[in-house]
């Protein structure tokens, strides 16, 4: 059987925690942001987490 293929795009996206939590940056928060408020461009700088079925699929897909 051959060795599973780590997923390059998701490789790019998405980091793998020491505890194991799959973390991601959210959509929306790169640029044309002059219309957006103060409260949500501090809401999309923090890091998020995946959880459940989605995390898992995702940990498979990377290979870990």
């Amino acid at each position: 059987m051959p060795k599973m293929k780590t997923h390059k795009g998701m490789k790019k996206r998405v980091k793998i925690s020491a505890t194991g939590k799959v973390r991601y940056k959210r959509s929306f928060g790169s640029h044309l942001m002059s219309g957006t408020s103060g409260k949500q461009k501090r809401r999309l700088r923090k890091p998020c987490f995946l959880t459940g079925a989605m995390a898992a699929r995702v940990r498979r897909a990377l290979g870990a």
